[in-house]
């Protein structure tokens, strides 16, 4: 298999203190497009990563304010415009009738925002990552903490960034390349 352009550089620590010192010093170092891998969470790693809050709560607040506008329109279209119906003097549109609707369509396209704001904020659908041809990235699971920066970093040059990281402390800086096809 030949290798494919260069994805980032891929480097390996011992311990999830290591790994949160390197974390801190590559955030202040200004790159943004890096990640983080370890066999189980570390406390404050969002912190030492300065990794803000999502835009998720938003999406979804949307999604339900157009569920809910959506549905009181087309009901107030059906029964007030579209095919009025009077009886006995009632009005054509009654909001307490349609109540249950506007929350089911509320509902509906709040879990549609939440599923496909996800999805498009994770920038899936992915369906390869580069690390998994790395074996020692394989621990990532298992016992080790791996910090990787990206190629596409507006900070990265590729030996400045190699530089940076073997001053981390942490084990041999690998270079990951996409892979291509034969």
């Amino acid at each position: 298999m030949k290798q494919g352009d260069l994805y980032g550089l891929l480097i390996e620590f011992e311990s999830p203190s290591l790994l949160a010192a390197a974390a801190m010093r590559v955030r202040d170092a200004g790159f943004k497009k890096w990640d983080v891998h370890s066999p189980f969470p570390v406390h404050g790693m969002d912190d030492f990563m300065g990794i803000r809050g999502t835009r998720l709560p938003f999406i979804i607040l949307g999604g339900g304010l157009i569920g809910l506008a959506a549905a009181t329109l087309m009901q107030w279209w059906m029964n007030a415009v579209d095919y009025p119906f009077v009886i006995s003097g009632k009005p054509l549109f009654g909001l307490p009738a349609n109540i249950p609707i506007m929350f089911e369509l509320t509902v509906l396209f709040s879990a549609f925002a939440a599923f496909f704001g996800m999805w498009g904020l994770n920038g899936m659908p992915r369906w390869y990552n580069p690390l998994l041809t790395s074996k020692r990235f394989r621990r990532a699971t298992q016992d080790r903490f791996f910090i990787v920066i990206e190629a596409r970093d507006p900070a990265f040059k590729l030996e400045k960034t190699r530089e940076f990281l073997a001053s981390l402390g942490g084990s041999e800086v690998e270079e990951i390349h996409e892979s291509a096809e034969d």
